[in-house]
This record gives C-alpha cells, structure tokens and sequence, in this order.
C-alpha cells in the first residue's frame, strides 16, 4: 500500500477506472485507485453497454462522441479486448414533436462534426429488420453507435492505467477520509493510510457513504432499471449483420444485439428507488428481483413496433440498481468548501 499518492480514486467503476486512466496519461503517475471488492462491482458489470453520441445535453455529447473513439486507444494500450461492436444507432420519432427534435439533434451533431444524417424508414428497416417502418414518422442514424462489454472496458482502462504508472488496489474498503491543515487528505484502509493531495469520489452505488466520511451529503439516489434479452430471433440469424441498435422514443426503449437475439431495456415512468437509507455495503455483484408488471405497457408498446421482440421468448431479465443525479445529470468537478476534494458520481450514462 502507497503511503503517499498525489490523487487517490475511491472506487473500480469503469467511472473511476476511466479517471485513473485519464490522469495517469496527461502525466499524473503518483496516483492510486481503491476499490473496496473487485473492479465492476457495482452497476459497471449489469450495464447494458451501449454507447450512443445523441444527447439532449451538448457537452455530454461530445464526451460521447470522444469516448467511443477512446476504446480504441486503450484496447491497444492494454491488451485488453473492449467487445467494441458499431453497427450504427437508428433514432426513431414516431410523432411530429419527437422529429422536431431529432432536427435538433442532427444540427447539433453536425456542429460537433459527428456524422449523423437522417434515413429514409426503408433503409432503417435494413438496419433492424425488427422495425415495423409503418409506426414511424423518421429515422436519424449515427453510424459511429454500438456497444461494447462493460467488464471488458473497465479492466481496459484499469490495464492501461497500470501500463502508464498508475496502481489500483482491490478489497481495499475505505473506512475513513479525514482532511489536514495544509488540505491533503488521510485516507484510511483495513491495510493502511494514504496521504493524498487531490480525493475523487467516484464511487457510485456508494457515493453517498463515501461522501458521509468527508462530512458532506451527495443528492444522488440507486434506482432499479430493468432489461431483458430475448431468445434467438429468426429474423436476426436471417439478417445476415448485426443490427443497429435503436432508441424509440414514445416507446422510451432501446434495443441491441445479443448473439441472435435482442437486448429489450427501458426506463419506468413509476420510477423505483433502491437502498433509500443507504448501500449495503455486502453489495457487489448481485441483481435485484425483477418485476416486469412495472414496465408491461412499455414492452407491449415496443412488441407492436417490432413484432418479432413479441414472438420471441426471454431468455434473463436483468434488474439491477444505478446512481442517479437530481436532473439525471451527473455531478462532477470539485465540492465548493471542501478543499481538494472532488466528485463523480451519478454518472448514469458511464459507456
């Protein structure tokens, strides 16, 4: 255990990996990333993965954008496979307000110099022959959108961390975070303290506890989120190519690929919070009961508009909890009267 370090991450996320990775390569070697059990467990190893660059917000857009240009350069780094697959992402309106804003979208995407153009309804059909062209008013297409594994780019990171100087220590809890007069900081384990010059709380499912050792409460809250993969799909093996992947707005679902069959999630409107009182801290690389009662009208809604996802059996649900900010934003950057000490956290969209 370092002794000393000028930047201690609290927290193996690809969040906290991916802060490791960025500070060791703009030439910060003396830092060090604790992660209380093995890296991903928390949200990282349940995430779908998918990795978009259409974003309502402008600058996370252009991080996006940046990151999945990123996987290249540390898969090469670290020898470490991301699972990148790009088959494009198909964004579909189904009314005239949500075209408007696909318009929107693309105008930005352009100023940003990102590819994205709309297509005609046919030839999104041939990008996802699970589409049903009719329930559709337009299709923007951003062909630089996929997916990749989230182990697999966590540990990336983390590899390529390792290969520019940085160090990560597993099942290193942090039990306390106590500031000095000079403003560094003593970060304390079960196997030793570190003195560290710049904190970074990226700890997600445990923001809130890791926060409650510095004196400060994070507004971030779990919520459960579920998805599902489907059995094989005809269609899919018939295709011949992966598909792209899709966002249905009014539907408020997203699709991908998984073998020959399709990875189904959306997000409730009956939102459910997960560990109010706080994160076990026991918590690692378990999923939550599933209830799909709570997202019925969704699925129904995505069954009509591709008819194959009815037809098809379902293979896992996956219910599992994300860190949410109050405006579904994450809070990042330096905490004002805490000197040296900085968040990021509630970081929903970490691919």
């Amino acid at each position: 255990m370092e002794s000393h370090a000028r930047v201690v991450v609290i927290g193996g996320g690809v969040v906290g990996c991916s802060i490791l990775y960025h500070l060791a390569k703009f030439g910060w070697k003396d830092v060090v990333l604790l992660e209380r059990k093995e890296l991903t467990s928390g949200s990282s190893w349940h995430a779908a993965g998918m990795i978009h660059t259409v974003n309502a917000d402008s600058n996370i857009a252009r991080l996006q954008g940046y990151t999945i240009n990123l996987y290249k350069e540390i898969e090469e780094l670290s020898g470490q496979s991301c699972g990148i697959h790009r088959p494009g992402g198909l964004y579909l309106a189904s009314t005239p307000e949500r075209l408007d804003y696909l318009k929107q979208e693309r105008a930005k995407a352009r100023y940003m110099g990102l590819e994205t153009d709309f297509i005609s309804l046919k030839e999104a059909h041939e990008l996802n022959p699970l589409i049903d062209p009719a329930k559709y008013l337009g299709a923007l297409f951003e062909p630089v959108d996929g997916h990749v594994d989230p182990a697999g780019v966590t540990h990336a990171y983390a590899k390529a961390a390792r290969v520019l100087g940085a160090k990560v220590y597993r099942e290193t809890p942090v039990i306390e975070t106590k500031p000095r007069p000079n403003g560094s900081w003593d970060v304390v384990t079960p196997t030793g303290t570190i003195r560290a010059g710049i904190v970074v709380n990226a700890a997600g499912l445990w923001a809130r506890e890791v926060g409650r050792l510095a004196g400060i409460d994070l507004p971030v809250q779990p919520m459960e989120h579920h998805y599902l993969i489907t059995e094989e799909i005809p269609e899919l093996r018939a295709h011949g190519k992966e598909a792209a992947v899709t966002v249905d707005y009014e539907g408020n679902a997203y699709t991908r690929q998984e073998h020959f069959g399709m990875v189904l999630g959306t997000y409730e409107t009956n939102c459910v919070p997960w560990a109010v009182s706080g994160t076990p801290l026991n918590f690692g690389h378990e999923l939550l009961q599933d209830d799909l009662s709570r997202v019925s009208e969704r699925l129904e809604t995505a069954f009509e508009r591709m008819p194959a996802l009815g037809r098809a059996g379902i293979k896992k649900v996956i219910n599992g909890p994300f860190t949410f900010g109050p405006d579904g934003n994450p809070l990042i950057g330096p905490v004002p009267g805490l000197k040296n000490y900085w968040t990021a956290v509630g970081v929903m969209a970490g691919f």
